[in-house]
């Protein structure tokens, strides 16, 4: 699209420049991208092993453990369906090795 009217054009730049402005200042406007779905992670380095938490909407859902030698595994709950995929509320924690990976 063209446009062939410079005072339209300028209106346009100004409208857009002044809307990136507003979505630090107001409230709620930058929330979309405050309501991610996606995990958040927590990394723990130690000298023996580094541990990366996955927590999603407050809980934890898995961990990655990635010790300084040998292969990495994830711990995760035996039945995801019991306490809704919560660590803490799993009966049992099962180590997963990731096999292949594209």
């Amino acid at each position: 699209m063209t446009l062939h009217y410079p005072s339209l054009r300028r209106l346009l730049a100004s409208s857009a420049i002044v809307a990136g402005a507003l979505v630090g200042v107001l409230p709620g406007a930058g929330r979309a991208a405050e309501l991610d779905d996606g995990p958040d992670v927590t990394i723990i380095a130690g000298e023996e092993r580094t541990i990366y938490e996955y927590w999603q909407n407050g809980h934890l859902r898995q961990v990655l453990i990635v010790p300084a030698t040998g292969k990495s595994y994830y711990l995760r709950p035996a039945d995801p369906t019991r306490g809704q995929g919560e660590l803490d509320q799993a009966g049992m924690l099962l180590p997963s090795w990731l096999i292949v990976e594209f």
